[in-house]
């Protein structure tokens, strides 16, 4: 079975979660994921491709050479924030009533409805999406697709939710992977896809509404009858709370946003002893160098806000009407789903039972790859699971070549560059007449040390004790002692 590439980025406010997966059949292996700093995006909408661009660009290189693969496509979601969602029917007449409706006829309707849908300027939006709701036939009133697929009719009707944005954000989204160089795979809509990452078969059935607390964006997800019923979105997410930390506490945002992640909580009569706690700021460099900031402090500032979003959440389930058919509660989902004790704030503020959806792992495997089972990864693991369902679609192609090892040699200096002065002005060289990468020469064998020669009578005493002789003897002493010399040294022994 041939062996495919699946890669997706999640262009969020805060990072861009790029994720790499190994297809093979069914089987889905996450080999990379990685969440690198994301720019000139706002409210999960690229502003500025440029800035988004050059941001995605560090991302991709990055995967690349961990990998040693080449990216050439990505999968990538649509905005989250300003889209509204209306209703689009179609009805088709059928050539041969007898015969059982197929999922091509489906297909079919689906497209017919969303090409006769009226937007209402269509220089300005577009569709991002669409969800069937129910389908008509001569037997069947409000059935799903399951229903009707097989059955029998003159006639098909289809009712369909559709989802509305605006065609600049879309646009912005191509020309991002434009500028990075990166042809686009797949433009999704995102909440079908993290709901496909957290959801189970059983909680779509029942009723849950998904809430993904992103860092600009906070969506509502509601499903029920395994079809999602509703969407919506605010403009508020972690990245409010850590700008009300940033302001409350005169800090800089990276402060703000660590010290968040590190003490952050809600409720903070639920902190028991830690809310004595006193966290001390040791930051010189921005004056900053031995602030106090009390943890129970810190808590009031973040349940604040995060109040208010579970507010605004809660309005917008009521709205939806089907806040008496939740009966999976609530999943909380996305990168501020992290916060200790929102759990039991929303549980407290809702009545519903809540939990914190995690990418489901029996669907997939991943090792190594740190963060792959957070729930700020949901985004980037539905749109894997998505895309797999497309054999189409192959985000690789051949690989990078292997880096060239370079092992360390004496400097060689190139014959065009060469002087032949490499020590100083007065000192001419010779250029070797070796290639630059000879062999290395055997290393040399020590030398035995030299065997001590064997010396002769000191000659001074010699020649002294023949001198001590009479006088007339002392001519005759010397020649003896200079012959005696002569006969010690080697050249006298020699035969």
């Amino acid at each position: 079975m041939q062996e495919r590439y699946i890669a997706s980025a999640d262009l969020g406010t805060s990072k861009i979660g790029l994720t790499v997966a190994r297809i093979c059949g069914e089987d889905v292996q996450i080999i990379y994921h990685r969440e690198t700093p994301s720019d000139g995006v706002r409210y999960s909408s690229v502003f500025n491709p440029k800035r988004a661009s050059d941001a995605l660009k560090v991302a991709v290189e990055t995967a690349q050479n961990e990998l040693r693969i080449q990216i050439r496509q990505l999968v990538v979601g649509l905005p989250r924030y300003a889209v509204r969602q209306e209703i689009a029917s179609a009805k088709m007449m059928r050539t041969d009533p007898d015969s059982c409706i197929t999922d091509e006829e489906i297909a079919m309707l689906k497209s017919l409805a969303l090409e006769t849908y009226p937007l209402k300027d269509v220089a300005k939006e577009d569709i991002y999406g669409a969800v069937a709701q129910s389908f008509n036939t001569e037997d069947i009133f409000q059935g799903n697709e399951h229903d009707v697929v097989g059955a029998t009719s003159e006639f098909i009707e289809g009712n369909f939710k559709v989802f509305v944005g605006s065609r600049k954000a879309m646009s912005n989204v191509s020309v991002t992977l434009n500028q990075a160089g990166i042809a686009p795979a797949g433009i999704y809509f995102l909440p079908d896809a993290v709901a496909s990452a957290v959801l189970t078969d059983e909680e779509k059935e029942n009723g849950v509404a998904l809430i993904e607390i992103g860092a600009g964006v906070t969506s509502l997800s509601i499903y029920q009858g395994h079809i999602m019923r509703h969407y919506s979105a605010i403009p508020f997410g972690g990245r409010s709370i850590t700008t009300d930390i940033k302001y409350e506490c005169g800090f800089k945002e990276v402060l703000a946003e660590n010290i968040k992640l590190a003490f952050g909580a809600c409720m903070p009569e639920k902190l028991q002893s830690m809310s004595e706690k006193i966290i001390q700021i040791n930051d010189e460099e921005n004056g900053n160098f031995g602030q106090k900031l009390p943890v129970k402090y810190l808590s009031d500032i973040i349940t604040c806000r995060a109040t208010e979003i579970i507010e605004a959440m809660l309005f917008l389930i009521q709205d939806s009407g089907y806040s008496e058919k939740l009966r999976s509660g609530i999943v909380l989902t996305g990168g501020g789903a992290n916060l200790a004790n929102l759990t039991g704030l929303v549980r407290e503020m809702s009545g519903y039972k809540v939990r914190i959806g995690f990418p489901r792992m029996r669907k997939l495997s991943a090792e190594g790859c740190d963060g792959i089972t957070e729930a700020g990864a949901a985004a980037s693991v539905g749109m894997i699971l998505t895309a797999k369902n497309d054999p189409t679609i192959n985000c690789t192609s051949e690989p990078l070549p292997a880096p060239e090892i370079v092992e360390e040699e004496e400097e060689v200096i190139e014959a065009e560059s060469y002087d032949g002065t490499i020590f100083d002005q007065n000192t001419a060289v010779e250029k070797p007449a070796e290639q630059p990468y000879a062999k290395p020469k055997e290393p040399k064998k020590p030398k035995q040390p030299k065997q001590p020669k064997q010396r002769g009578p000191n000659p001074f005493n010699i020649i002294w004790g023949k001198m001590t002789g009479s006088a007339g003897n002392v001519l005759d002493g010397v020649l003896e002692v200079i012959g005696d010399l002569y006969d010690n040294t080697e050249g006298g022994n020699r035969k």
